[in-house]
């Protein structure tokens, strides 16, 4: 906490009062990237769902690509500390009912779907977390990468569910 305060250029008590403990100040840095990345990746109710897919990972893997470590080291540490955990699945679920609310109409998913959605949440975070480790994948690929992912994933979960039905139009 005194380098913290140190680097704010505030005193080691001023920065305890509005932060109790270490975890509070980094729960509070956290969910604040949480809330920018949040808006980058709103849909903005233009084009088709494939274009506004492919501009939501877009502002996501640039977002990440210039906050690379952060973001790492976040991912990393929700195996260990409950604390990032509970952030990143935080984050994760409003992500997934961002994309469910799009394809279902708001309605509640089936469980195909929402089981196939979660996995291919959990499998874009590994994607990631292998291109910022390894880069050696130009991002527009790995881009390509989520969204052919995305597709056979709505794929999989008509085929588990027949009776799915989802609005993928403009």
């Amino acid at each position: 906490m005194r380098e913290v305060a140190e680097a704010a250029g505030v005193s080691k008590p001023l920065l305890y009062h509005y932060f109790p403990s270490k975890i509070e100040l980094f729960k509070a840095a956290v969910g604040e990237k949480a809330a920018e990345l949040g808006q980058l990746i709103e849909p903005r109710g233009q084009g088709t769902a494939l274009e506004q897919l492919t501009q939501a990972l877009d502002a996501y893997l640039a977002w990440i690509d210039e906050n690379a470590q952060t973001w790492s080291k976040l991912m990393q540490s929700a195996a260990t500390l409950p604390e990032a955990r509970q952030l990143v699945e935080g984050f994760r679920q409003r992500t997934m009912d961002l994309v469910l609310a799009e394809l279902t109409g708001r309605r509640k998913p089936r469980p195909a779907l929402r089981t196939a959605i979660r996995g291919w949440l959990a499998y874009m975070d590994a994607a990631i977390l292998d291109w910022i480790q390894a880069r050696d994948l130009p991002r527009e690929k790995l881009r390509e990468l989520l969204v052919a992912a995305f597709a056979a994933t709505l794929m999989a979960a008509q085929q588990a569910d027949p009776k799915l039905q989802l609005q993928l139009g403009g």
